[in-house]
């Protein structure tokens, strides 16, 4: 197939890298001409502009991928698109925006027969060789005809075990993508999926954290000890109920440099954690783990901990985050609309 891919950033320009090595043609654009280029010499078509991807894309139906920070950027890219493209042409939003802004987006769209896809992407800067876990929203005939573009950027089977039962079954989860339901439904898995990253990640940063200060002058002598944090990471990746990829980045992180020195420990959250606990109030959920994990981030920015040190190590780790160079308090298109039906919402 062929598919045109908007913001070569940490993870557009290792997707476009993916669907080439695949055999899909891509036609990339982003505003940084030195990732445009550094693409173009992967193989990629290189444009100056969304229009000029519309018309290097050819004949209908068209589809362009989106990879861009949620809000303004992506809505400015997706209405520009929308005066661009034809019936029957496709809009692939893979970053993480707000789900009631894919609904919205998709029902303005759909005016002019124009398709919109929501595809969370899970797999940060290492999804070029580990594949990318995707979960789509979207019209069932859209996302099926991109099923060669899905597939291409999935990590497949992989060594992982099989669930019992599912032998013989569907096996697009089991490949690493599903299609989640309608408009929206992927950015909300994918939004509930990172606040589960976030407790995740917390429950490693004050654990790592315990473990850091039990040699503390407050406690009796003959209960302190000086751990070897580096250590204790690697026995828990191997065999230990607690293993995950999480805990590699942070094995890896201590491995580095014990003391996470190089990290301050401000911690920014990216949106999804906060969406979540929204959608958790909305719903009448309990999210105990999920709220105290999102609140622990808001405190970082004011004092400093190891453990903070340990979350911003883990979060560069998969996502390549630095610390101070992303946006404060992100806020989707629609929360200023949101708000002015809020009473509306909460009596339905």
């Amino acid at each position: 197939m062929q598919i045109g891919v908007v913001g070569l950033g940490r993870m557009g320009g290792n997707i476009a890298r993916r669907l080439m090595s695949a055999g899909h043609r891509c036609v990339v654009f982003d505003a940084d001409a030195i990732a445009v280029e550094a693409v173009r010499r992967d193989g990629a078509q290189a444009v100056a502009s969304l229009a000029e991807m519309v018309t290097a894309l050819g004949d209908t139906p068209r589809a362009v991928w989106l990879m861009l920070p949620a809000g303004k950027v992506t809505e400015d890219a997706v209405n520009a698109l929308g005066g661009l493209l034809e019936p029957d042409d496709v809009i692939i939003d893979g970053g993480n925006s707000f789900y009631k802004d894919d609904i919205r987006r998709a029902k303005q769209l759909a005016e002019n027969l124009i398709r919109y896809v929501d595809c969370g992407t899970s797999g940060g800067v290492w999804g070029i060789s580990r594949g990318y876990c995707m979960m789509i929203g979207g019209p069932k005939d859209a996302v099926q005809r991109l099923d060669p573009i899905f597939a291409a950027l999935a990590p497949g089977l992989g060594e992982i075990t099989r669930t019992p039962g599912r032998e013989g079954g569907e096996t697009k989860a089991e490949h690493g993508y599903i299609h989640a339901g309608p408009s929206g439904a992927g950015h909300f898995v994918k939004m509930v999926h990172n606040g589960i990253e976030y407790g995740l990640m917390q429950a490693y940063a004050e654990g790592f954290d315990i473990l850091r200060h039990k040699d503390s002058a407050d406690l009796p002598e003959d209960e302190r000890f000086s751990l070897n944090l580096p250590d204790i990471a690697e026995v828990w990746r191997r065999g230990s109920v607690i293993s995950s990829w999480l805990l590699d980045l942070g094995a890896t992180a201590l491995m580095k440099d014990p003391h996470l020195a190089s990290y301050s420990g401000f911690v920014q959250d990216s949106g999804e954690g906060r969406w979540t606990v929204e959608a958790a109030i909305e719903e009448a959920i309990p999210a105990d783990v999920l709220t105290a994990a999102l609140y622990a981030r808001f405190r970082s920015r004011e004092q400093h901990s190891f453990g903070d040190r340990m979350l911003s190590a883990m979060r560069f780790g998969f996502g390549g985050h630095l610390e101070g160079k992303e946006p404060i308090d992100p806020e989707p298109a629609s929360r200023a609309s949101d708000r002015a039906t809020g009473t509306k919402h909460a009596a339905e």
